[in-house]
């Protein structure tokens, strides 16, 4: 995503020189390197902090590291935004570390405390700056569309299953089955397969023994088949992606050619002037 904002930086034309140089700074392979580690350290800091036995020997380290990657952070986005200004705000990543970041400028006490707690978001900044990270983060996003229709078949499947389920043994288990909203969430506790044989539906088959009919094909169907419709989507979707070339990885743009063939038309004429 980076390379694409610096290649619309350099199609753009009247740029300052002063403002391309920064742009390929912040956007070169140290300087990312460095926020990378930044955040990993980050990271751990906030682990650490979490600690009372840690925090009470060293939270004032702890919170002098934290403030140094917050300063590292903002200075890193004030940099973009000088280099690219109005591009800054046309990548969905940039408006993604912004709201990170500016969420942990929040003051820690009041109404903003809440607010203060999610600064471990910052952690998620590895998706903006790892590239495979990125490309998982966009394969989901370019999957939705074709996962909304396997979204739907299982809504209409879950809700028939749970007024079913609820017709039939709200009567004898009325913890599990009293009411849809119940009948719902233990479906979704048996889709998971978390204790779903011996904690609920063999209890369930001491005073319905034909119950195995009814929940082990809501177990093939949920589970197994559009559950790994999920799956097939979004593996499909990431292989679509990765035969995609990244922008700036064929080669440069057509502006960027063509301006490079200007400068050496314009280098051509001024030699040939001075030989007449």
């Amino acid at each position: 995503m980076s390379e694409l904002d610096l290649q619309r930086l350099l199609e753009r034309r009247h740029v300052a020189p002063w403002r391309t140089a920064l742009a390929h700074w912040v956007e070169s392979r140290r300087v990312q390197f460095t926020i990378t580690a930044l955040i990993l350290i980050n990271a751990v800091v906030l682990g650490l902090e979490t600690s009372p036995t840690i925090w009470a020997r060293h939270g004032a380290w702890l919170m002098l590291v934290d403030r140094a990657c917050l300063a590292a952070f903002v200075i890193e986005l004030a940099v973009k935004l000088v280099a690219y200004r109005g591009l800054f705000w046309r990548n969905g990543w940039n408006w993604f570390d912004t709201v990170v970041v500016g969420i942990a400028l929040a003051p820690g006490a009041g109404a903003w405390s809440v607010l203060r707690s999610l600064r471990v978001l910052r952690v998620l900044r590895l998706l903006t700056v790892v590239p495979q990270l990125r490309k998982v983060v966009n394969a989901f996003l370019h999957a939705i569309p074709g996962l909304s229709g396997v979204i739907a078949v299982m809504a209409v499947f879950y809700y028939t299953a749970g007024v079913l389920a609820t017709t039939l043994f709200s009567g004898t288990h009325p913890a599990w089955f009293g009411s849809l909203g119940k009948s719902l969430y233990t479906l979704f506790q048996i889709m998971t397969l978390e204790s779903w044989s011996m904690g609920i539906v063999r209890p369930l088959m001491e005073r319905h023994p034909w119950a195995w009919a009814f929940f082990v094909p809501f177990i093939v169907i949920a589970t197994f088949t559009i559950l790994n419709l999920f799956i097939g989507i979004i593996v499909s979707t990431m292989q679509e992606l990765s035969e995609k070339p990244e922008p700036g990885a064929a080669g440069e743009t057509v502006a960027v050619i063509l301006e490079r063939l200007e400068k050496d038309l314009a280098e051509l004429r001024a030699r040939l002037a001075e030989r007449k």
